[in-house]
This record gives structure tokens, sequence and C-alpha cells, in this order.
């Protein structure tokens, strides 16, 4: 991630807020001091515009523990006891121990079955049931409190998975308890006899009681000494059984993402390749994945959520997948354009996992694990703001030819800037990002009115409000970005898709600021920019039709109009929505023409609060949400009111009436 470069000096806020005016095209206008402003709504046939089906999505990200401890519903940290393998002695944390060193040692070595995750830890237990050391209650061994505390709820199933061998009888108590171990939620004993090689044991722990910062254990109360090795624990309701934690899942769903661009991101990349995100590391059985230390970020992930269930998450959500892929280039190296053909080769094989026939090499490896079928990859992004090194246009065009050849139907991103300057490369889409204060995002709402008509579209991959007015998510941001998306609407012929980033945080680990979603390992909410992109749902594939503010030349309204059809009642609407970026009510007279309304049926749903910086939090998190109210009678001439710094959405009913909307050439390219 990086800011944009078009950035504004950070004073324009303070200009916006104290009512300085700056100019702006089109639909946005400050109010002047009578408090009134008109927008003219054209729905005739020359005004209105089929907007691309996927112009608004999401983009994942492993930053913020987004996965390892979030969507991904492994409550184990360090499951493979591989992350502290570099150091010297070896780390294991966030494994602790369960006694003293009269009682256990406990170390690692590299004596695991699995060839990619050597690591294994040895666990001798000093003491014994008897004799002269006797082991203290409940005995000694190792435990683990997963990612910042386990949930654990009653009534409900957790599945324990792990490898481990001894030369004497294994005797083991596997417990989840609070974090202290004081009070037991669920416990099993395990009793094996010949355990001398590497042995998979399952058990099924049911909690009897709840408690959001538990642990896993492991005990014995028998001198000897132990291996584990890959120690998974999964809660069993996950979102259709692939993995997915359910509240986290449906916070995603709701949005209705026309895509998912994953995985990464940074992450892609690395600081180093040997920490960039590699697809074929990721696949096959979780126990045999390296995972792989993050360097961008800071943390291990052990590549539960990999290659296979990105693109299934995807599915899941009913999602266009976008596969972002390493380039050969990382923060600080290059791979000589020379030397790119074996990473060529290796898309070339993860696009085959992904789209391969069940009896191809790589479509036989997916078809393995579960998916039969092709997953619907359509687009692909070469690497991730690698634009400005000086091997990425040579890698590009490697991959890009490579992939056109086997798959001339998938639409190809590009990292370089095609808004302003047509690029020197072929590409079917072009990546832009954008991380701004509340003010300059507001003014780049109209970044793309002089962008180039022809070429590649944009993918607004990464946008929102960063730095300047954004806390952990405020009012202000939401409605900045609100003003961005009613701009990336009125050039959506230009614009091919958007989402906003980063999507996830845990609570326990803000490595940016803000994001759309908040979460712990129990609890979850959805910040003001999460419950903005909810007004932009019904756009995807909507008829944008041309609309104008008339007032003072100066920016606090911004508004958009279009029209679409509701999939729960079937009728048809006219939508508009406007955002007040000003400290003052306005009182806004709509004008319509080209359409007729039923003078029944309206809702407007609002989206502000009586502080600008407010934010949701746990304890409030619904304080900045869309509430939505039924309108009185209304017409094609009519007044609303908006409050101060709100975004406001009008959603009108309308007569039976159709209207046919210009396609062009490059519309009927870019279709699916």
């Amino acid at each position: 991630m990086e800011m944009d470069s078009r950035r504004s000096l950070c004073c324009i806020l303070l200009l916006v807020l104290f009512g300085i005016s700056i100019q702006y095209q089109c639909s946005a206008s400050k109010i002047d001091a009578d408090q009134t402003a008109l927008l003219l709504v054209n729905a005739s046939e020359a005004s209105a515009r089929k907007m691309p089906d996927t112009l608004f999505g999401i983009f994942f990200e492993e930053i913020n523990h987004a996965g390892a401890g979030g969507l991904w519903a492994e409550l184990v940290c360090n499951r493979g006891f591989e992350s502290g393998a570099s150091f010297t002695p070896p780390r294991i944390e966030p494994w602790s121990i369960i006694g003293n060193n009269s009682s256990v040692i406990v170390s690692t070595d590299l004596s695991s079955c699995f060839d990619r995750n050597k690591v294994a830890l040895k666990v001798e237990v000093l003491c014994d049931n008897g004799g002269a050391n006797i082991c203290p209650d409940g005995g000694v061994g190792v435990y683990n409190p997963g990612f910042w505390g386990m949930n654990i709820e009653h009534g409900k199933s957790y599945k324990l998975v792990f490898y481990v061998r001894s030369d004497e009888t294994l005797n083991l108590s596997v417990a989840l308890t609070s974090l202290n171990g004081l009070n037991k939620l669920a416990t099993k004993t395990v009793v094996a006899n010949n355990v001398s090689n590497w042995t998979r044991v399952f058990v099924l722990l049911e909690a009897e009681g709840t408690d959001s910062n538990s642990r896993l254990e492991l005990r014995s109360t028998t001198k000897g000494v132990i291996w584990f090795d890959q120690v998974s624990l999964m809660p069993l309701d996950t979102y259709n059984g692939n993995g997915f934690r359910k509240d986290l899942f449906g916070m995603l769903k709701a949005l209705k993402p026309a895509f998912i661009r994953f995985p990464g991101g940074c992450f892609v990349e690395g600081e180093r390749l040997k920490n960039a995100f590699w697809w074929n590391k990721t696949i096959g059985p979780w126990e045999n994945r390296p995972g792989h230390y993050g360097d961008v970020w800071g943390y291990w992930t052990d590549d539960g959520l990999g290659h296979f269930e990105f693109l299934q998450l995807a599915e899941d959500l009913g999602a266009l997948p976008i596969w972002v892929f390493n380039s050969g280039i990382s923060h600080k190296e290059q791979v000589d354009t020379s030397d790119i053909l074996p990473y060529v080769q290796d898309i070339l094989d993860g696009l085959e996992f992904a789209r391969g026939a069940p009896n191809s090499k790589w479509g036989s490896f997916r078809a393995e694990m579960g998916h039969l079928e092709p997953f619907d990859l359509r687009y692909v992004a070469i690497g991730n703001e690698d634009c400005s090194y000086s091997k990425y246009r040579g890698n590009y065009l490697e991959f890009y030819s490579a992939i056109k050849e086997a798959y001339p139907d998938i639409k190809i991103i590009s990292n370089c800037d095609g808004s302003s300057k047509a690029l020197d490369h072929p590409a079917d889409l072009y990546d832009f990002h954008i991380y701004a204060s509340a003010s300059d995002m507001w003014f780049n709402a109209s970044r793309f009115d002089d962008a180039l008509r022809s070429g590649p579209k944009a993918f607004i991959s990464e946008y929102a409000v960063h730095g300047k007015g954004a806390g952990k998510g405020s009012l202000l941001a939401a409605l900045a970005e609100a003003a961005f998306l009613i701009g990336a609407e009125k050039n959506s012929d230009v614009i091919e898709m958007t989402s906003y980033a980063p999507l996830f945080v845990n609570d326990k680990d803000w490595k940016w600021t803000a994001d759309a979603i908040v979460f712990t390992s129990s609890q979850a909410y959805g910040t003001p920019s999460y419950w903005m992109q909810h007004f932009f749902i019904e756009s995807n594939g909507a008829t944008y039709l041309t609309s104008t503010l008339q007032a003072n030349p100066s920016n606090a309204l911004i508004a958009s109009a279009i029209t679409w059809q509701n999939e729960t009642d079937n009728n048809n609407y006219l939508r508009i929505k406007v955002v007040n970026f000003g400290s003052s009510r306005v009182t806004l007279s709509i004008s319509i023409s080209g359409l007729s309304l039923q003078s029944s049926g309206a809702t407007k749903t609002i989206l502000t609060s009586s502080n600008v910086m407010d934010e949701n939090s746990f304890t409030d998190p619904k304080k900045i949400s869309p509430v939505k109210t039924r309108l009185g009678e209304i017409s094609e001439n009519m007044d609303v009111t908006l409050l101060p710094y709100s975004f406001t959405s009008f959603d009108l009913l309308r007569k039976s009436i159709s209207i046919r909307t210009v396609t062009t050439a490059s519309d009927l390219e870019s279709s699916f």
C-alpha cells in the first residue's frame, strides 16, 4: 500500500470545513447562505448508461491478522511450531509451558514426518503419577491461547487434530479451558499403546461453557517423551464447512460483492521474495503446507487460507475471483526478465489448478481437494504496485504473452496507471490505488473526469481515507469515500471495478488504519466505511443517469442518480444518493425529467452522526450505520432535507417505464 501521488495539501480539509470554496465541476457544489440547492435528474434515453456489473467488490489482504486469527477459523496460532524456527534458540510462541523445570522440559527438533514442516515440539515429562517426583494436579505440558484468546461457545463442537509420537504408552489429557486454566470448558483423555511412529489423532470436543478468552491444553501425568506436530483446532460450524468464520463471512456476504481481489497487496510481494505468497506452497493437505513469514506486515501465517481457499471464498460469496500474483518482484528484490520463465510457468500451473479439467495435472490436484469443476477465474493482476521497478515491464510482458496464449479470455491487470497517459504495454485493465486524507479523497471524486476514454479501463483496487480524518474509522472518512465512489459511478464508462482496503483488522493488531471491519475472537463490527459501501450494492449493473447540481460553484455536495431493479419485490426504483460534506443543513430541491414516479413506496436511508469524527465500537457497534425510513408522498418535483455531514439515499418507486441504455463498443468488449 502506498499514498497516491496526487494527494493534495492537508490544509484543504480546513478550507472545506470552514466553508472556503474549492472549484469543482458537474454534480458537486457548495451551498450558499440560504442553505438551498437544486438537483436536476435527466432520465432520458440519451442520458442513460449501463454501469459495469463488476463496479463494486471487495479486496482481501492478509494484513492486521485478517485471515490468520480472523476470517480463517483456525483457533491454534503457530500450529506447526514453524514460526519461530529461525531463531536461536527456536521459539514456540504463543505456545507456553504448563509446569516448571523440575516437572517438564519443552524444546523443538527437526523430527517431523512432514517434509515441508520439519519442526516438531518435544515435551519431556519428568514427573509421574507416582514415585518421588509426582506430577502436579492435572499434569504438565503445553497450552496455546490462539490469536489473543480462543472463542469457545457452549454447545458447540470443535475438531481437534494433532500428530503425536512417543516410545511410551500415551496418556494425554486434552482440554479447552479459561485463559488461566482453572475453568474447564471441554476435556477428553487420549490413551494409545502404539505411537512410536507419527500418529494422527482426532478428538471432537463439545463445549460445556462459554469463554471468548480460552486456551487449548495438552497435558500428561506419565513420565516419558512426547513429540507433537501440526496441532489444529477448528469449530465445526464454519460457513458451509469450508473453514470461514461465520460472522465475518456474513459481513462480507452482506456487501454482495461482484468480485474479490486476493491475496494482496504487499502480502503478495514480500520485503524479500522468499517471504512472498507462492500459491503452490498453500495447497493440498493443511499439514503439508509450510506456511511463511509475512515480512511486510510482520507475522507468520500457516497458509491454511491458501490459493484453493481464496477461490472457494469467491465462489461462496458469489463473487468473481481476481488473483494477484507475484511478478518476480519484492520490495527489495527483482528477478531479471532473462530468469523469469520459471515464475511464468508457476503462474500457468496456478491457472490450470483453478481452471483446468479434473484430469489435467493441476486440475486433478484441485479435484482431489474436493472441487471437481473448475473455478470461474476470469481476472489476474500481474504484481502489486510494481510499475516503478525497472524489471516490471519486461517481466509483465512475459507473463502477459504466456497467459494470453493459454487463456485468451482472461483479463490481465497492469500495475501502471493508464488514466492520464496511454500505457506502453498491452493490458485489459490498469490498477489504481489511492490512500488520502478525508479532504483529499473528497477532492479526488473528480479524479477520473479527465481520464483517457479509450484503452484499458481502471480497476481502483485500493481506496480509503488514511491519515488525517481517518481515525480508526470515522464518519468523516466514510463521507469522503462515498463522494469518491459517486465519482466512480459518474466515470464508470472508464472505471470497471473498485474495492476498499483494508477489509479486516483484528483489534489486537492494527497494522493499518482505518479498516472496514474490526473484530476480536468473538465480536465484530463494521466501521462507517463498511456501512457506506452498502449504499452502492445496487449500483452493479444499474443504469446511470445524468444529474446536475445548481448552487454556488464550490464543493460540499455531490450527488448521483441511478435506476435499478429490486430483486426482492421486482420493482424498479430511482435511487438518488447525496453526500453533504458541509456543516450546514441543506434543503435540496429535486427535479426529475424523463420518468414518472409512484406517489408512495419511497424510502430514505441516511448515514450520519452528531460528530463528524464519531466512530463505531464494540460497545456501540452501530452508532453510525444506515437508518432507513419511509418517505411520505413524493413526486417528480420535491424538496428534501440533507443533514450536516451526512450521506443520504432516496429510493423512489418508478411507474412502469423502460429506459434504453447507451452501449458502446468498449462496453461490448468488456462484457462477459
